[in-house]
């Protein structure tokens, strides 16, 4: 008989229940499960369960949607590797350098998952090497080693960030976005009030249910009936209305606050579309998404849930119940009827509460679909001037999330008043037994006033039970990190006045243009003057301020020295947006973002139509590979482009670019990273795209400026040679030692390859 053991290590959240019997079938006598990762997510990104588990002998796995078991033993080469894009995590088994499974989860999972490699790693060493497994600190950090504070969920030195402790004043600085709501909240704030008032009628009816009713009886006269149920109906009423006006309150209060998130969001993202590159050349992605996502989402929750809460003391209501108790036992069980009743209504709305926020998790997805795709392509975005289409899709995205939240509010707004609704229902089963008890004399008014107040004190603690203190400082941090952002001034300004070109030319002059990058110089004292319709080579070592100088040109940095000027006109005194309207970008690397090869070729021009699509893709050479693919121009490209190879991409680059028929035409690198008979192809492409254009090209292989009106040379940032290639290979100069260099290098290539064909 086969015997399995759990590891004691092991806690129910990493391993749950529901697993257990089918894991104790696959483990082998006497293994023990020392971590395990619940995956979330099949191929397809659908929602489907699985499970990765830790053995001191073997890493075990259910994908997913299947239900045939795998392993694989420790070696040394197998690794374990996770990282995460999205909102979606992703864990890749390697063994030899090829992977040989994998397993997607959300990022709830993320905290798991980690505990998971770095258990991985001393298991592994441990089993491979026989040494006994080392301790692991979950407080140091994973880079440099450094210890961590308790709350700390980033190392300061590798992040290299100077925490400073926001201020609870940073909270009013929200009042910009809540004052375009004012009515309703002053609407909200009125309803508390109201509530509030509501609240107070009990306990001051009675004083004459007293003095009217309890105390004559005691003194011999006859209970008054008419006015037992006139005061019954005034608490019962009373308790009606409080709990009208307390879900007023709350799903008022809920929907401002969501709609001030909404709007912190848009805001937010929206300016930082308007920063320069400078500002994203120094945030990660994930932390300028948890601003914009989580960190908001932060706020929501402390305007719509926190800010109006009182303390609760969980002390007090356990002080309370046993008072509750020792005063009268009968008494006291009779005051808490109405808890199971809260129990059963928890149960009943738990689902609905779950599943609405598993929605909100899904359609939250698509707001961080839209940051992942604009944040790492950010150039591409500002090379076609398409801030406001993202910022638009953006809004779009946020808007059907809003929608999905009102639709929980509905039930999240009811339960919290019914919870009070019920309270009050419990102090009026109270008075009426407690009155029934008075009258056969077991207890005295006294007693039953003081078990009315603490019984009133207990379900007020009941009714709230948070701790403003903390969630303020979390809410105030979660502002100070938004704010950073909309208090960051770019370091590319719009101009107060622009000016406006009637039609570009294409002229580009540059004069005495310098740049820095903080303290370190790299461009100085540029001079070119390039004529419309010319196209000019810059070329030079790596580092020599090539991809420097088209930055500055497209203006995503700001000359630190001189000025660019466009057919005479500085570029600083035109708008951004208009500016780059007449730039063609084609990059090195393209970025294509998520969507149909049709929408990708468009992105510069949204409006176009399908013969325009496919008159630059006919141009760019892409027509043919478009047409193989399964849907044509309507297949869909994955994330940065996955699924084509680099020649297909750079072809679509070129579309997109011939699209917009700019005027001014910039090649970085076109074809740097593909192979010989994909240059060709993407050469033939680029004569048709720099026709009729002022064109400045960047090129790792020399041989791909031979059409080049003229070529610059620089070195150091600085410009040390110009003129055409023969001009340029008689001086021998700076221009001739790169040619030769390259030349030989190719040379070496090629004689490689010829002794290769000969050794075969």
């Amino acid at each position: 008989m086969i015997t399995t053991q759990l590891s004691s290590e092991l806690s129910h959240t990493e391993l749950p229940e529901v697993w257990r019997p089918e894991v104790q079938l696959q483990l082998a006598t006497g293994e023990n499960v020392l971590s395990a990762l619940e995956v979330d997510l099949d191929a397809r990104l659908h929602f489907a369960k699985g499970l990765v588990l830790l053995t001191e002998r073997r890493i075990m796995a259910r994908a997913p949607g299947e239900t045939v078991w795998q392993s694989w033993p420790y070696t040394h080469d197998l690794t374990l590797k996770l990282h995460d894009h999205a909102g979606v995590g992703h864990l890749e088994l390697v063994n030899h350098q090829q992977r040989v499974a994998s397993w997607r989860f959300t990022l709830g999972q993320n905290l798991l998952a980690i505990r998971l490699s770095e258990k991985f790693v001393a298991l592994r060493d441990s089993c491979v090497t026989g040494r006994p497994m080392a301790q692991h600190d979950d407080h140091i950090c994973p880079t440099c080693k450094a210890p961590l504070e308790p709350d700390q969920d980033e190392c300061p030195i590798c992040t290299k960030v100077v925490h400073t402790p926001p201020s609870t004043w940073t909270l009013f600085r929200l009042w910009r976005f809540a004052k375009p709501y004012r009515w309703p909240l002053l609407a909200g704030f009125s309803l508390m009030l109201l509530s509030t008032g509501a609240h107070m009628i009990p306990p001051y009816l009675t004083m004459p249910l007293m003095d009217n009713v309890l105390i004559p009886y005691q003194n011999g006269a006859p209970v008054n009936t008419e006015l037992v149920w006139l005061y019954m109906s005034g608490l019962f009423g009373s308790a009606l209305l409080a709990w009208i006006l307390g879900w007023g309150k709350t799903y008022v209060l809920a929907l401002v606050s969501e709609r001030i998130g909404a709007d912190l969001r848009t805001n937010t993202y929206e300016h930082l579309l308007k920063l320069s590159l400078e500002y994203f050349g120094g945030k990660r992605t994930g932390d300028l998404m948890s601003r914009i996502g989580s960190e908001s989402d932060r706020i929501c929750v402390f305007l719509s849930l926190h800010l109006l809460d009182f303390a609760s003391d969980v002390l007090m209501i356990v002080m309370t119940g046993v008072i509750l108790v020792s005063i009268d036992p009968m008494l006291a069980a009779i005051s808490l009827l109405p808890l199971p009743f809260i129990a059963w209504m928890i149960h009943l709305v738990r689902d609905k509460l779950r599943t609405g926020f598993e929605k909100i998790d899904r359609v939250w997805g698509e707001v961080t679909n839209v940051l992942a795709d604009t944040i790492p392509g950010i150039r591409v975005v500002k090379a076609f001037a398409q801030e406001s289409r993202e910022a638009n899709r953006f809004r779009v995205a946020n808007k059907h999330n809003l929608a999905v939240n009102d639709k929980l509010n509905k039930v999240w707004s009811l339960f919290s008043p019914t919870v009070s609704f019920l309270t009050e229902l419990g102090l009026l089963v109270i008075w009426v037994f407690g009155i029934w008890q008075v009258s056969k004399q077991h207890i005295t008014v006294g007693v039953l006033t003081a078990f009315v107040t603490y019984s009133s004190r207990f379900y007020g603690r009941l009714d709230s039970m948070s701790r403003i203190v903390s969630v303020t400082q979390k809410s105030a941090s979660a502002a100070k990190r938004i704010f950073d952002i909309l208090d960051h001034v770019s370091s590319v300004p719009e101009p107060a006045n622009p000016v406006k070109l009637a039609k570009v030319q294409g002229h580009i002059a540059l004069r005495e243009v310098g740049f820095r990058y903080g303290n370190r110089a790299v461009n100085r004292g540029i001079n070119i003057n390039i004529k419309a319709g010319e196209m000019v080579g810059l070329v030079g070592h790596s580092g020599s301020g090539k991809s420097t100088l088209v930055n500055l040109i497209c203006r995503f940095y700001d000359v630190s020295e001189g000025a660019i000027l466009l057919d005479g006109v500085d570029i600083r005194t035109l708008a951004v947006s208009d500016y780059r309207r007449n730039i063609g970008l084609v990059l090195q690397e393209p970025f294509l973002f998520f969507g149909t090869i049709a929408e990708n070729i468009a992105y510069g021009r949204p409006d176009a139509t399908r013969e325009q699509i496919i008159a630059a893709a006919r141009a760019a050479h892409a027509h043919e590979f478009i047409l193989r693919l399964p849907q044509g121009y309507d297949s869909m490209v994955g994330e940065r482009g996955q699924g084509l190879s680099g020649g297909e991409r750079q072809r679509i680059s070129i579309a997109r670019a011939l699209l917009i028929d700019p005027p001014i035409l910039i090649l970085d690198e076109a074809t740097a990273s593909v192979d010989s008979e994909t240059e060709k192809e993407i050469q033939k492409a680029l004569d048709n795209l720099v026709t009729g254009r002022t064109t400045i090209a960047i090129a790792h292989r020399l041989s791909t400026l031979q059409k080049a009106d003229r070529l610059v040379v620089l070195d150091r940032g600085k410009v040390v040679e110009e003129g055409g290639h023969d001009e340029l290979m008689a001086q021998e100069g700076a221009y001739y030692r790169l040619y030769q260099a390259q030349a030989r290098n190719v040379d070496t290539d090629l004689d490689d390859a010829t002794r290769k064909r000969h050794d075969d």
